[in-house]
C-alpha cells in the first residue's frame, strides 16, 4: 500500500498542530517552513481538511489552521479518506483467470482491505507522538 504525499503532508501538519499552543492558530507559511513541506502544496492540503471537519480555518492577520478537535478523536483513516480514494479494492479483469480463482482473489482482497481499513481506524494522530500531549 502506498501513502501518497498529501497524506504524509497532512500527517505532518496535524503532528506540528498537536504539539502547537492550542490557542493560537498557525499560518501555513508557519507549517510548511517548520515542516519542510511546499506552501503551496500545503495549502491545498489544510483546505481538504478542513472540508472534512479535521481543522478549522481562522481568518485574517493572526489566522490560520487549528486542530477542530481532540487529536484522539482524528484517525488515520480519516486523513487517509480525506486525500484518496476509499480502500476498496480494484481487480482488472482477466479473461483467462476461471471464475473460482477470481472469485478467491476478490474475497482475499476483500478482507485484506478491511483489515486496513480497521487498522487505520483505530489509529490517532495522538497515536503518532512520542510523548502525550498536554492540553
Amino acid at each position: 500500500m502506498k501513502v501518497s504525499r498529501s497524506m504524509a503532508y497532512a500527517v505532518q501538519a496535524l503532528l506540528q498542530l498537536a504539539v502547537a499552543d492550542h490557542s493560537t492558530p498557525l499560518a501555513c507559511n508557519l507549517l510548511a517552513r517548520e515542516g519542510q513541506m511546499p506552501e503551496r502544496f500545503l495549502l491545498q492540503i489544510l483546505r481538504k481538511l478542513v472540508n472534512h471537519g479535521i481543522l478549522k480555518s481562522i481568518r485574517g492577520v493572526e489566522g490560520g489552521y487549528m486542530l477542530a478537535r481532540p487529536i484522539e478523536e482524528i484517525t488515520l483513516l480519516e486523513v487517509y479518506e480525506s486525500f484518496d480514494t476509499p480502500i476498496v479494492p480494484s481487480i482488472p479483469p482477466l479473461p483467462s483467470l476461471d471464475d473460482f480463482a477470481s472469485e478467491q482473489m476478490r474475497q482475499t482482497m476483500n478482507k485484506l482491505a478491511s483489515l486496513v481499513r480497521v487498522e487505520l481506524s483505530q489509529t490517532t494522530i495522538a497515536d503518532l507522538l512520542q510523548q502525550p500531549v498536554e492540553g
